[in-house]
């Protein structure tokens, strides 16, 4: 979300991984993966090049954290279920259920993330220029 909301408030120019990675504080390496999986859902494009970098694909009122959710989890389950061994009682009697649970949660937590806009997780959409923030990410003072 944060990236997403971040490319939400510099929609004047492609904004490149190193800032994004810097704000949030995560390896850039990292967050490309992440961004790559964005673009698969159409959420984010890049542009290669020096004057390249990162940018919406969609207007933020028409992005969900739903979207954001889905593109991320990449349809992980909401519970760790591990895998269960089928000579032991416990487990061999519980997983349906849990299962069952934990489908029923993804479909409840989708639903919820799927009425919440990025432009409502960034009232006004602030607009910001990728040489307000310095190099760690952050806001200029």
């Amino acid at each position: 979300m944060h990236v997403l909301t971040m490319l939400a408030g510099m929609r004047a120019a492609p904004v490149s991984s190193e800032l994004m990675a810097g704000s949030t504080g995560s390896n850039p390496v990292y967050l490309r993966r992440v961004l790559g999986r964005l673009r698969e859902a159409g959420l984010v494009g890049s542009r290669p090049g020096p004057r390249g970098g990162w940018h919406l694909e969609r207007e933020p009122a028409d992005i969900t954290l739903g979207d954001a959710w889905r593109a991320v989890q990449e349809g992980a389950p909401v519970f760790n279920l591990h895998a269960v061994q089928p000579d032991c009682p416990v487990g061999s009697s519980i997983a349906t259920t849990l299962t069952g649970i934990d489908e029923r949660l993804t479909r409840s937590v989708e639903a919820e993330l799927d009425a919440i806009s990025l432009l409502d997780v960034f009232p006004g959409a602030a607009q910001f220029d990728p040489a307000d923030f310095v190099a760690g990410g952050t806001l200029r003072s």
